[in-house]
């Protein structure tokens, strides 16, 4: 009878251990295609995938065995990597999965009914797995697996021919530019030959012209100074600003260096290093006072690790005693660095805030001038796969941790330029890491990117947007895109760089220097462009995502639909045959309206908004995201100002000799009025008599439909 029992269980137990064979066959067969190495031989045994870490429903990143971290990847890869670990951590058995011989996991459908079937089973993973199905304006990142011959192939491929390409349509665009501005250089010359001053109908020339004698008087002292080797009235009474001695004069070599602006007005930068939840350095950088503000050391700048909301106090004043400066984060526009807030000398957004009483920090998004990843080397091409969403839901959230951490303050304020903005509303949406709305006070955008411009219809945007995807990767390549650029940055004379700079941003985005410090220009160019990916210029230009639907979280169809029951048609409905269908649309689903909040982006965790939005930006439409916001599509976003300069540009938000007056002063007062802390924060230069903005009258304008626009100015 025992031995009849026993020769039982031991048949009863070999189709489970043949499942098991079977499963870690499976897994490890997974595992190896996203991990860091291939693992044949036993080699690389520390850089095996072993786990997905969902930081959020969409976002997987792969950990690897010694505690590493790759990139996001397809979310039915991360899925099976997952289920297969648990099935073989004996959580879920294999018969629950089906029989070997029609093994669901085999395919990402099957994986997607597998997790949402699972659902309703407690103490699974598979129930808790996020959906498999992605946002249409946010497509599934190519996978790419570790080194191989083939892969190598694939890369070397890729970047030949996309060196090549890129370069020829780089020449193509730099030659139309230089082309088209023919005319005007041959109508100042006229001018000038015939003893007429062209520069006499810019709205600044006589402030240009002053500043840039005072300019020449700051150079001058600072000589005097170096020559006597000890300040002198004349240099610090230059510097307009009581008590700060600059530490760096004379004339501007024209540099791409923040820390080297910054003493020039009397202050500093130190640069920290942030690690993101999926690997990637990111560069932060810190504006202070030196005379209230010691510098830490190498080691405590360094990076941390991927946890985030973490941590204490390390702040360190001079005099403890002192109250703090409120904190404020900066991110910077498409293309550019966070050294776009440090050109303008004291009219610079950084050194203003700073100099009025705010910690200032300015973030940069991966890649920027150094990439840099814990595990990955710039020739793989898991380095470049990423796009928008990656920069908000990641780089963002990591800057913000850091600072809260170096600050030790709860909330912060957040200041953002273009694509700035973009990345943080995408980060705030509900479907995306809406939990990041709760450590900021506010989010003042300027210049705010999520709406297309009519510049999108441009040829040579057109041409980006007709290439199929395949054909977009191999004129664009999969790493960097059009590197070429980064290259010039390093050999070019800064002078010339900074003209040919803005000869050519000006052509592709339709800008002028007409309200800029024209004696700054080539300062202003010294921090852009910066190394970002073709993905992410494909998911802006290519014809999947951005460009295709002219809105950053609403498909065009979605936010057509919204403007009709709005009667806000826009024109942006550009042919025929489309308002044709508008108009059958419209008459179909007149009588199927949905109730204004179904469609919002945001929940109740959102921070409160306020917009600087440039009238004459032909690169983006704020005016329609104010109209969002007007028309109650977005019940739970408190906007706490709103402002339209009828004759900025895009860059003027930030550039414009006016601008202190027009937009930074505002700013500030934003700044305070939502700070939830007023009373443990020093007071800044200002905002005196700013009192504190109250969320419950806020809440009262709103259901008025007024709120938008009660702080206009």
């Amino acid at each position: 009878m025992m031995g009849s029992e026993t020769e039982h269980r031991q048949t009863g137990l070999q189709p489970s251990g043949a499942a098991t064979v079977h499963t870690a066959v499976e897994f490890a067969h997974q595992a190896e295609k996203l991990s860091l190495q291939t693992t044949q031989n036993n080699e690389y045994p520390d850089s095996v995938a072993v786990e997905a870490q969902f930081i959020t429903p969409q976002d997987p990143v792969i950990l690897t065995a010694d505690g590493g971290r790759l990139p996001t990847v397809p979310l039915e890869q991360a899925h099976k990597l997952n289920i297969l670990k648990e099935e073989l951590d004996g959580h879920v058995s294999k018969e629950d999965a089906g029989p070997a011989g029609n093994n669901p996991l085999t395919s990402p459908s099957a994986v997607a009914a597998l997790g949402s079937a699972e659902k309703q089973s407690e103490g699974s993973l598979r129930r808790s797995m996020p959906p498999t199905n992605t946002h249409p304006l946010f497509p599934p990142l190519p996978l790419y697996g570790p080194p191989s011959l083939l892969r190598d192939i694939q890369c070397w491929t890729f970047r030949i021919s996309s060196f090549f390409l890129s370069a020829a349509f780089l020449g193509v665009i730099v030659l139309g530019a230089l082309f088209t501005s023919i005319p005007k250089v041959c109508v100042k010359t006229w001018q000038r030959l015939t003893f007429r001053n062209p520069d006499l109908k810019r709205p600044f020339y006589k402030e240009e012209v002053r500043r840039q004698n005072m300019r020449k008087e700051q150079a001058r002292s600072w000589k005097r100074r170096k020559s006597q080797d000890r300040g002198t009235p004349d240099q610090e009474n230059a510097q307009g600003d009581d008590g700060y001695v600059p530490t760096e004069g004379g004339p501007d070599p024209v540099v791409c260096d923040v820390g080297y602006y910054a003493r020039r007005v009397g202050l500093d930068i130190e640069e920290f290093e942030v690690q993101t939840e999926d690997g990637f350095i990111i560069d932060l950088w810190h504006v202070y006072d030196p005379r209230e503000y010691s510098k830490l050391n190498d080691e405590e700048r360094t990076y941390r690790g991927p946890e985030l909301f973490t941590g204490d106090n390390r702040k360190r004043l001079r005099d403890p005693s002192q109250k703090r400066k409120y904190p404020v984060l900066l991110m910077h526009g498409l293309l550019q660095s966070s050294g776009a807030y440090c050109v303008n000398d004291d009219d610079s957004l950084a050194f203003y805030l700073c100099k009025s009483g705010f910690d200032v920090w300015l973030g940069n998004n991966r890649c920027g001038f150094h990439p840099k990843h814990t595990l990955l080397e710039y020739s793989d091409p898991r380095m470049w796969c990423w796009n928008i969403r990656q920069m908000g839901v990641f780089d963002l959230t990591a800057l913000v941790s850091r600072v809260l951490f170096e600050t030790g303050f709860e909330k912060i304020g957040l200041i953002c330029h273009s694509q700035g903005t973009t990345q943080t509303f995408v980060a705030l949406a509900k479907e995306q890491r809406p939990e990041l709305g709760e450590k900021l006070n506010v989010f003042c955008a300027l210049a705010p990117a999520a709406y297309a411009g009519p510049l999108i219809g441009k040829m040579y945007f057109k041409f980006m947007r007709v290439i199929s995807p395949g054909l977009f990767r191999v004129m664009f390549g999969i790493h960097a895109f059009i590197p070429i650029m980064m290259t010039m940055h390093s050999i070019l004379p800064s002078g010339f760089y900074g003209q040919l700079g803005y000869t050519v941003f000006s052509f592709l985005f339709d800008w002028t220097d007409t309200r800029w410090d024209r004696g700054l220009r080539d300062r202003m160019f010294q921090f852009a462009p910066v190394y970002v990916s073709a993905e992410s210029m494909r998911w802006w230009l290519g014809r999947e995502c951005f460009a295709k639907h002219k809105c950053i979280l609403s498909t065009k169809e979605e936010w057509r639909s919204e403007e009709r029951e709005d009667g806000t048609d826009g024109p942006l409905a550009e042919t025929a045959s489309q308002r044709r269908d508008s108009a059958l649309g419209h008459n179909t689903n007149e009588n199927h309206r949905n109730p204004k909040g179904a469609t919002a982006w945001y929940d109740e965790r959102v921070c409160p908004f306020a917009l600087w939005v440039a009238g004459n930006d032909n690169l983006v439409d704020g005016k329609k995201l104010l109209r969002r916001f007007e028309k109650g599509r977005e019940p739970h976003v408190r906007v706490v100002h709103s402002k339209v300069i009828p004759e900025y540009e895009h860059l003027d938000v930030i550039w414009a000799m006016d601008a202190v007056d027009r937009i930074f002063q505002e700013v500030r007062e934003v700044l305070w009025k939502t700070c939830d802390v007023r009373d443990k924060c020093r007071v800044p230069k200002g905002c005196e008599d700013v009192g504190p903005w109250k969320r419950e009258e806020s809440e009262a304008g709103d259901e008025d439909e007024e709120q938008s626009s009660s702080d206009s100015a």
